[in-house]
This record gives C-alpha cells, sequence and structure tokens, in this order.
C-alpha cells in the first residue's frame, strides 16, 4: 500500500471525454478473456497484454495498472437456432450472433515487481478507488469506434409523401386480380400513388421481374411515390412503398390515406409478395451465396499460422477480405511479420499507438499471421466435458480499422464499402508511411506502369503513361462462350412465362466469358474521335492501344462488374468469368516508340488551337450520356475533372448546368484550362518545383489541397511521365517499380455477394500450401470448390522463370 501511495502522482482520474482502452491492447489482440487478462495503465489509459505490459513500463515508466480478468460463466440451456427475419446481426429477428456471459475480477499491479493489491477495497487510495470506478464505468473506446451490430439502413420518411398529389380520376383498386396495364403481369405489381396505375416492376438481369413498365411511368410523369401491392396488409409498416426520384424504399405515414383515395381497404388484405428488404435477405440464401460461401459443404476447419479468421465488426467483411490476401503476400508478410517485431513497432510508435498505422498493421500481421489467435474454440459436450470445436474466435481488427478509415469519411463508417476502393486506400497509405523512411515498401511490389499509344491519321503517334496498382478490365458480354446455352434459356423463360411459371435457380444460365477475352478488350484498339493532331493541326480519328510497361509482383485485376444504370442506379452484372489458375501477359508489355516510328510535334507557341492531350475518357462520357445528359456537357464534364472518374464528372456537370457557356464548343481554355499563378507560388512556397506544382495542380483540377496531396501520394511524380506530354525517350519505367516475366499464378480472388458494392458480403479464397483455403471472417477452412468463376478482385502472383 505504501509503494501505492509513492506513485499517486502516475494515476489519473479520467475525464468524461479521455478515451479509455479496456477491451483490447494495443500491441496484440489479447482481451480481458486472455489467459493473463488485461492491463489498463492508470496513466495514459492503453491496455496491454500479459506479455506486453512490461514493454510499456520500459517505455513510459508508468508503474501503476488495473488488472482485468474475466472468467466463463456457465453455458445457459441451448436453444435452437431460428430463421432471420431481418437483414441485420445481433439484433431481434436478425443472424443469431449470441455470446457467452463473462464475470470479471479486478486488482491494481505495481511494476516491475507486479505487486498486487485487491479490488475494491477500502484500504485504496481515495484517487485510485476513483480513478478505477471511471475507468470501469466508461463507454471503452474501442466500443465507441466499433458497434455492436450492424443493420441495413432504417427507411426514412419521403420528402414527397405529405403533399402528395392524387388524382380525382375515379380508379378503384380491386382487392384481387391486379394485372400490370400494360402487359399480363400478374405478380410484381406497384400501385402508383398518384394516378393508381397498377404496373409491373423492374425487369432483372436474366429477364424476370417485371418489365419496367412501374419504373418507365414514373419517367412519362414524374408521380413519385409507388406501393407494392400483395405487401400492403394491416401492418402498414410492412408495406413496400417506393421513392422514384429518392431512389429507395421509403416511410410513406399517410399510406392509409393514400390507399383510401383509391377505394383501397388495407385491413382485409393478405401478404402475397416479399418485400425489397424480404428479397435482399433472401438472397442470403439463394445459390450464388451458398456458392461463394461453400454453405453445405463439408468444410474441413483449419487452425494455425495464416489461418486466423478476423470477425464481422459490422459490414466490414470488405476489409477482413481484402487484408487475407494482401497478408497472403511475401511483400507484406516480411515487411510486417517476419522483418519487423512487435517491441520494436511499439517502441518506436508515438505515445499513442493506437493511432500509428505502423504499429497497428504490425499487430494484424502477427495476430493473423503468428497462429496464436487461431486455436478452435473450447466448447463443452452431453457430459460437460471441455472438447475443441470446429470454429476459432478469430480477431477483431477494431484499432487497424479506426486508423485506416481515420484520413477517409466513407471507410470510417460502418456501412459496406467498396472492396476496391478499400484496396487502393490501402495501398496509398502504406506507401505514405514508408515514403522517405529506409523500410521496405511493400505497397511498390503491386505497382505498374500503363502505357497508351495514339496514333493520329497523320501516322504520327504520342504516348501518354501513368502508374496504377489494379489493371480494372471491362466484361465483353458480347465475347459469351455458352451463347447456345444463352439462346436455350431465354426460349426456356419465354416457355415458363408463357405459362404462368417461374424459373428455378439452378435452372438460370448466365454469360460466361474468359479472362483471356478480358484481357484482350484492355489491349485492342479503338478509335478516339475528336483527337487534335499537331501534325495535321486539325482535328481526326486517332487510334488509341494500350499496354504494360512493367509487370508488377503482384498484379491486382479488377473486373467490372458493377456499372451505371440510367438514373444513376449502380448495377452488378450477373456473369461468371473463366479464370485459369495460370496466365501469360507477356504479349501486353509496351516498349515505347518503336524504330521508324515519328513522334507528333509539340504545339508552337501561340498556335491558334494547342494540342489537346488530355481527351474525353469514353468510359465516363458513355456513362453520363446513358443517364440523358447531353454529350457536349458530358465531355466537358470528364475534361474539367481531368478524367478522374464518374462520380467527379457528374459532380462537376451537376454544379455547372447552369454556366452560360456549357453549350459552346469545346476550346482550348476547357482541354488546357489555365493554372492560376498564384496558386503555383503557394505550393512553390512549400518547398516543391514549379513544374512539380503546375503539374499537380493539373491533375488536381486546380485544386490547391487536393494537389498537395497527389504530389505527396505520388513519391515518383516529380520523375514520372505527364500523362499529357509527348514522350521521345521510348519506355522509360519509373525505377522504383518491379519488373519481371509476364507469367503469374492465382494467389487469391475476393468474391462478392449482393447487388451493389455497398450492400452484400465479401469473401476471399486464397491458395495456401498447396490448396485452396476459403476465408469467410472468423470461419477458415479448406476450400472444395473455389468459385473462381465469381471473383471481384483477382490477386497474381508473378512466377519467377
Amino acid at each position: 500500500m505504501e509503494l501505492l501511495r509513492s506513485n499517486l502522482s502516475r494515476v489519473r482520474i479520467p475525464e468524461p471525454t479521455t478515451r479509455i482502452y479496456k477491451h483490447e491492447c494495443c500491441i496484440s489482440f489479447d482481451t480481458p478473456k486472455s489467459e493473463g487478462g488485461l492491463f489498463v495503465d492508470m496513466s495514459t489509459f492503453l491496455a496491454f497484454g500479459r506479455d506486453y505490459v512490461d514493454w510499456n513500463y520500459e517505455k513510459t515508466g508508468n508503474p501503476v495498472y488495473l488488472h482485468i480478468k474475466q472468467t466463463k460463466k456457465a453455458d445457459a440451456e441451448d436453444r435452437p437456432s431460428k430463421k432471420p427475419t431481418l437483414l441485420a446481426i445481433g439484433l431481434d429477428g436478425g443472424f443469431d450472433n449470441s455470446e457467452p456471459q463473462y464475470e470479471e475480477f479486478y486488482e491494481i499491479v505495481i511494476l516491475p515487481d507486479n505487486v498486487t493489491l485487491p479490488f475494491p477495497s477500502v484500504e485504496l487510495p481515495e484517487k485510485v478507488r476513483l480513478a478505477v470506478d471511471a475507468i470501469l464505468l466508461a463507454e471503452g473506446a474501442e466500443r465507441k469506434e466499433q458497434l455492436a451490430s450492424w443493420t441495413a439502413d432504417k427507411k426514412l420518411v419521403s420528402k414527397y409523401a405529405t403533399d402528395l398529389q392524387q388524382l380525382d380520376n375515379g380508379v378503384a383498386v380491386p382487392p384481387v386480380g391486379w394485372k400490370c396495364a400494360k402487359c399480363d403481369k400478374t405478380d410484381n405489381l406497384w400501385l402508383n400513388l398518384t394516378d393508381g396505375t397498377i404496373l409491373c416492376g423492374r425487369k432483372n438481369w436474366d429477364g424476370t421481374g417485371g418489365n419496367d413498365h412501374a419504373v418507365n411511368h414514373y419517367k412519362e410523369t414524374g408521380y413519385p411515390l409507388a406501393v407494392k401491392l400483395g405487401t400492403v396488409t394491416a401492418d402498414l409498416e410492412g408495406a413496400d412503398v417506393y421513392s422514384y426520384p429518392e431512389d429507395e424504399s421509403v416511410v410513406d405515414p399517410l399510406l392509409a390515406h393514400h390507399l383510401a383515395h383509391f377505394g383501397i381497404d388495407f385491413s382485409s388484405l393478405q401478404k402475397t409478395e416479399m418485400t425489397t428488404a424480404e428479397r435482399e435477405l433472401d438472397q442470403n440464401f439463394n445459390f450464388d451465396w451458398n456458392r461463394i460461401q461453400e454453405t453445405g459443404e463439408d468444410v474441413e476447419p483449419l487452425f494455425g499460422p495464416g489461418y486466423t479468421g478476423l470477425v464481422n465488426l459490422g459490414n466490414s467483411c470488405y476489409l477482413a477480405a481484402t487484408m487475407q490476401v494482401m497478408f497472403s503476400t511475401r511483400s507484406f508478410c516480411s515487411r510486417y511479420y517476419l522483418d519487423q517485431r512487435l517491441k520494436e513497432a511499439f517502441t518506436t510508435a508515438p505515445a499513442d499507438p493506437t493511432v500509428d498505422l505502423n504499429m497497428q498493421l504490425t499487430k494484424l500481421a502477427h495476430g493473423l499471421l503468428s497462429g496464436k489467435y487461431s486455436g478452435p474454440v473450447l466448447e463443452k459436450d452431453n457430459t460437460a466435458n471441455a472438447v475443441s470445436s470446429q470454429k476459432q474466435e478469430g480477431i477483431r481488427p477494431r484499432m487497424f480499422k479506426s486508423v485506416i478509415a481515420a484520413s477517409h469519411p466513407e471507410f470510417s463508417t460502418m456501412r459496406q464499402q467498396d472492396a476496391l476502393e478499400f484496396f487502393l486506400h490501402f495501398i496509398d497509405q502504406v506507401e505514405r508511411i514508408n515514403s522517405g523512411t529506409h523500410n521496405f515498401d511493400p505497397s511498390r511490389s503491386f505497382k505498374f506502369g500503363i502505357e497508351e499509344r495514339l496514333q493520329c491519321s497523320s501516322g504520327k503517334v504520342t504516348y501518354n503513361r501513368r502508374n496504377d496498382y489494379i489493371l480494372s478490365l471491362n466484361i465483353p458480354l458480347e465475347r459469351a462462350v455458352n451463347k447456345k446455352e444463352l439462346a436455350e434459356f431465354q426460349n426456356l423463360k419465354a416457355e415458363r412465362a408463357a405459362g404462368g411459371k417461374e424459373l428455378s435457380a439452378d435452372e438460370i444460365v448466365r454469360p460466361r466469358v474468359s479472362l483471356k477475352d478480358c484481357l484482350d478488350c484492355f489491349s485492342a484498339p479503338e478509335e478516339v474521335h475528336d483527337f487534335y493532331s499537331t501534325a495535321l493541326t486539325a482535328r481526326t480519328t486517332a487510334i488509341k492501344t494500350a499496354g504494360l510497361t512493367s509487370f508488377p509482383d503482384y498484379l491486382v485485376l479488377h473486373m467490372r462488374k458493377f456499372v451505371m444504370e440510367e438514373g444513376w442506379v449502380p448495377k452488378k452484372l450477373d456473369v461468371y468469368i473463366d479464370v485459369p489458375e495460370t496466365i501469360d501477359i507477356s504479349s501486353m508489355r509496351s516498349n515505347g516508340i518503336q524504330p521508324g516510328e515519328e513522334l507528333l510535334p509539340d504545339s508552337a507557341a501561340g498556335d491558334g488551337e494547342q494540342s489537346i492531350k488530355l481527351l474525353a475518357d469514353d468510359d465516363i462520357v458513355a456513362q453520363l450520356v446513358s443517364m440523358g445528359f447531353n454529350l457536349l456537357h458530358c465531355q466537358k464534364a470528364a475534361i474539367n475533372t481531368s478524367n478522374s472518374g464518374v462520380e467527379a464528372a457528374m459532380d462537376w456537370l451537376l454544379n455547372h448546368m447552369s454556366d452560360p457557356d456549357i453549350d459552346a464548343p469545346i476550346s482550348e481554355n476547357v482541354q488546357n484550362p489555365d493554372i492560376d499563378q498564384s496558386k503555383v507560388d503557394t505550393l512553390v512556397s512549400f518547398g516543391f518545383e514549379e513544374k512539380l506544382a503546375r503539374k499537380a495542380l493539373k491533375a488536381s483540377g486546380g485544386d490547391v489541397e487536393k494537389a498537395t496531396e497527389w504530389i505527396f501520394s505520388s513519391p515518383s511524380a516529380s520523375t514520372a511521365s505527364d500523362m499529357d506530354v509527348t514522350t521521345s525517350s521510348g519506355a522509360a519505367v519509373e525505377t522504383l517499380m518491379p519488373d519481371g516475366g509476364g507469367k503469374y499464378r492465382l494467389l487469391g480472388f475476393v468474391s462478392h455477394i449482393g447487388t451493389s458494392t455497398h450492400c452484400g458480403h465479401y469473401v476471399a479464397h486464397i491458395n495456401k500450401d498447396g490448396r485452396w483455403v476459403i476465408f469467410n471472417d472468423e470461419k477458415v477452412g479448406v476450400s472444395k470448390n473455389p468459385p473462381m468463376d465469381m471473383g471481384y478482385l483477382y490477386f497474381f502472383e508473378r512466377l519467377e522463370c
């Protein structure tokens, strides 16, 4: 007790806003449930496992800790599992996520001699008792940053409901016998709440569903709300109301009144149709869901180093699937596990290691690869004896998710995210923290160069280069290898429709496209219209081809399964990709200017029409045009956002629709906007060269903040070729990028289940130790039938010849 009193100056009473860690070690994945429990530093309120608390004492000299240990209570009586009725985990009606109950025990520990004092105890100094009480009563920082359960977004009240116009057109809707007003569909029918028209719903990719008559009616009339007939019962909260302008299911608080307008007595109606949310839930049990997760297969569980699962924190499967693949690569395994010890990472970390990405990456690597947390959970059999189960607890990557998402507003939420966007953000952050250090940067093993060759009708050429981490591939559905089967399927579908019957899931035939055809499309020649040729001093049509200037250690292929439908609605292509386990992309190498080729001349200063090298990206323009926008406006939007993507172009378009010159022809001022000299001077004052400052401002649309970020996120920016500058030095490749042969083997792939990247589930399959392994959150096992044709991201590892 005297020893404790002599160290009271190292004890703090936490404020209400103090971040208190008491659920997980900041260096490892130890918790109060671990064998040694958890030790909370009573000065910094960071938590440490039994094996790591001494490291903190050595680093900080803080001697007083609250030791928290949890032991499992006796198991409650088993209850039969119920089929979920809600798309949620851990909520009533959702997927069962019940956890056993634990009892907590506390004591005060004083280092370095491990002196222990019981808690609670009236003999303890008041300051210590107040500090411990505050720690125990506080919500842990880990819990504040992660929600305990997830659920689909709650429906919002439609802004069109209160003042909804309803026509006095004498329409009376009968209680039964509904049929689409424009076709013979008798199911999937929607009642427009403005004019009472009954029309069928949207058409699915395979032709099932409706014929788009309801949504087309909205486009023609602008009548915003419709309710799905068959979902209306006495419980109006269960009715499926859809708002077309808001593009989502909504709540109509005046639904009873709106139905009564058309003579509908909802109290007597019976439920005959699934709501949109129920259909989404039902997808969790359909063919795709079962196949990707290998449901129904006798999956042999795996334990040990490299076979540790990642617990879903609530819509975090995109993170789990991606990180499992990343830490199966030699580069990340070496950098954060084999070559970096936990103690080294902790010693060099700032005072708060929970916000240090290097520390949390090292922690995650050791958690996944050491095997420490990959043992079977002990359960009790019928004789109350402890036996090993087929499950593992896995680890919860809470601190890693918190720090990697700190600089990204979307990843810091609990919403589902795109695994591709997360991969690129993750790679960018890894490159940032390793830039300017002597540490090996594992992100560069994914980096490669892309070169585009443009040849105008004069025969002269220009080359544009850029670096990337993913090769994004369009899927040419017109090259499907099963066209005969698809035709037969269409005939069968028509026959079933004529007989009023639906197809079963195993009768559906989907397009099947080979990966080779997708790769060929990337390199295939394509026409670029309105290309300004400095050789002809006129606009002409150019031919563009693309290739790779280097082959990375790891090649990531992104299959463009998500496209934008009319109305800015993302749609998933239901297609199978035939992917072999080995590929050879040697033919895709681009070697720069060739003997006999003549480069397009640079524009002469003062030319009336400057060389317009930045052309509108055809894909971006096409997607915008498909939404109903003017072609010229779409081209301007793409050009003014430096072809950075559809979303950026869309934002520009919406903000400039009323510009007085929006309909003016594209001029040199649009193609080559002047760079504000004051912004250049601002970047120069930061220490950047003027040439690099102009380049960054051009790449970021003139935004200083984005330009600064572009420079820091592109360490080779000062030496890499400017994409808008004709090159004459051949295929100069950035020296920092790896290169080698073009033969690769499939290391792993990430699959997606769901209708869009913002809903559904991600699963990883990885080739480990000569066998395929499925990583489905915390579940890890041998994959008997890896769904290689259903991947969204494919990770290939270069073969050393």
